[in-house]
């Protein structure tokens, strides 16, 4: 469920000469019992409010006075968040026969044709003031506050993204709310100006809009919205942008090193200009300093379920969650720990909006067999990247909705996934050049095409916690053993390679830098070119002493990999 609250006008919109209909009423309570909430925002005052409509209770929340006032009916809580109206103000109006003249608790109201004279009263005062029209209505409120700002406080209550509420009006005061929620919707009988604007606009006016757009949502859910609406721009292709949508479950594959997390970089930014909370699960520390991100866990700690849900809760918090101090063979545990309370506060809540899971084959590997039991029945607005996207959960696969596969393996890529999902595949499968990916649909039966994918503006430390505090496997390590094999010294990262080495004899120091093994490591598994490049200086330089050689490549590497990761770079 993603759209999880309906934010609703009610003159005009849900009530007609303000009463509403009894099959609207139904309809309310229908889309209450489907296990969402409901937000009423209208420009009355709440003891009007109260006499005209009994029923308030079937809301969560009342956003009164145009946004000045936070209702809830199941507790009556009343909270102003303007301040009042200036008696003096009030009092002017009076005197400059400004009637009919209603005041709130922050509202100020009268109707046309009186905005002239209220303006010039507000400009003669120096007020901090704001007109606001809705349908002949004209409403004073204090500059800043409307119908968004008291929806924005609302939601901050209930724990709700403005992504996940549909918004539904009719007038003038009703375009900031709508325009702050994930879908916006018009019912037929609503201004020009608020139906060009609106995604959606119902055939029925009024109530009847109403409870066909509830109808619409319990059956459809977040397919109402076309993806353009509220997607994410993967990148363009023939002219044409291609997006992702929070309802997608994306595969990203490919060969090591191709550009597979500088893609999910790229995306995360989108994610932050969007306002969508984001989780990255970063087994391997790939992700350390992204911007917009709070990091959970590091080299020598893990991160705890506790941690990652308490975070979580906060609408504003994108978290990555760092799994360098688990070993392989943990994470998949953790990762089943924790998936069903993410599960559960997403369905509540539709949050975080997009999951991040790299290296999702260590999260949901294809061995374990009990994968489908920790997996919801979707994956919702989650991103899995890999190597090996045939040694992921088939559970996991069989969700997948759109694909993108990066390098010279791309092919193979689409060819894995059918053979182990079973789906057909295409017929034609063409070939990635330059900065382009493939990209299909499979469930959709549209063609793979390639899109030339955003680019990040942040630059990412690519492994740099993992290679200086994680534990790299046997193979990738390096061994210390000299030039009798008289040790083996095992460094399964950086910070064990410089204390090793600063420990170890000179003999045995310049036998692997005369052979080039220090420089080989550096290129091959941590994959740093630029020490590989300054360590072979080193090596190759004969007039170095064992003690300026070895002080000369290990100042590379911590200069590299061992500064915190808060140093700049």
């Amino acid at each position: 469920m993603y759209f999880i609250a309906l934010a609703t006008d009610y003159d005009g919109t849900l009530a007609h000469d303000g009463v509403v209909a009894k099959k609207t009423l139904t309809a309310l309570e229908r889309f209450k019992k489907s296990g969402r909430k409901l937000v009423l925002v209208t420009g009355r005052e709440l003891p009007d409010l109260k006499g005209v409509f009994p029923e308030l209770s079937l809301f969560d929340k009342v956003v009164a006075e145009n946004g000045a006032m936070i209702y809830t009916p199941a507790s009556e809580e009343e909270r102003v968040i303007a301040p009042p109206p200036e008696p003096k103000f009030v009092a002017r109006l009076k005197r400059q026969g400004v009637k009919p003249l209603s005041v709130g608790r922050s509202i100020v109201a009268t109707w046309e044709p009186h905005q002239a004279t209220v303006l010039e009263v507000i400009k003669k005062m120096g007020l901090e003031l704001e007109i606001i029209f809705n349908k002949g209505a004209v409403m004073i409120l204090p500059s800043g506050i409307n119908k968004a700002t008291g929806l924005a406080a609302a939601l901050q209550d209930l724990r709700l993204s403005p992504h996940n509420v549909v918004g539904v009006g009719d007038a003038e005061n009703d375009h900031a709310f709508l325009q702050a929620c994930g879908c916006s919707v018009a019912v037929d009988n609503a201004i020009p100006a608020v139906k060009d604007t609106a995604n959606l606009v119902m055939r029925g006016a009024r109530g009847k809009g109403v409870e066909q757009l509830i109808a619409k949502l319990i059956k459809r859910d977040h397919a109402i919205v076309p993806k353009r609406h509220d997607g994410i721009v993967l990148g363009s292709s023939g002219g044409d942008d291609t997006y992702l949508s929070p309802s997608d479950t994306i595969l990203i594959a490919g060969s090591s090193g191709i550009g597979k997390s500088t893609l999910a970089t790229a995306l995360t930014e989108r994610f932050v200009e969007s306002g969508f909370q984001f989780c990255v699960f970063d087994p391997e520390g790939d992700y350390d300093g992204l911007e917009g991100a709070v990091r959970l866990g590091d080299g020598s700690s893990a991160p705890t379920k506790a941690q990652v849900l308490d975070l979580i809760a906060k609408a504003d918090s994108n978290i990555v969650v760092n799994g360098l101090a688990l070993r392989v063979d943990e994470r998949p545990d953790f990762f089943a720990d924790l998936l069903p309370g993410l599960s559960s506060f997403r369905r509540r809540t539709a949050r975080p909006h997009w999951l991040v899971i790299d290296e999702a084959h260590h999260l949901l590997p294809k061995r374990r067999d009990d994968t489908r039991a920790v997996l919801s029945l979707e994956l919702p607005g989650t991103i899995l990247i890999t190597v090996h996207p045939e040694a992921i959960s088939t559970d996991a696969l069989r969700l997948v909705t759109a694909i993108i596969a990066l390098g010279p393996k791309a092919k193979d890529v689409v060819k894995v996934f059918c053979r182990e999902t079973g789906i057909e595949p295409p017929k034609v499968i063409p070939s990635p050049k330059g900065a382009r990916v493939l990209f299909w649909r499979p469930q959709a039966g549209k063609k793979v095409k390639t899109v030339k994918v955003v680019e990040p503006r942040q630059s990412l430390k690519r492994h740099s916690r993992k290679y200086a505090e994680g534990q790299l496997d046997e193979a990738g390590s390096f061994y210390f053993h000299g030039p009798e094999n008289a040790m083996n010294l095992r460094a399964h990262n950086l910070m064990i390679f410089a204390q090793i080495a600063e420990g170890i004899d000179d003999k045995t120091w310049e036998f692997h830098l005369r052979t080039g093994d220090y420089s080989k490591w550096f290129r091959h598994q941590i994959r740093d070119k630029d020490l590989a490049r300054e360590t072979a200086e080193a090596e190759e330089d004969k007039t170095l002493s064992a003690e300026e050689s070895r002080k000369r490549v290990l100042d590379a590497v911590r200069r590299r990999y061992t500064a915190p990761a808060t140093a700049p770079e």
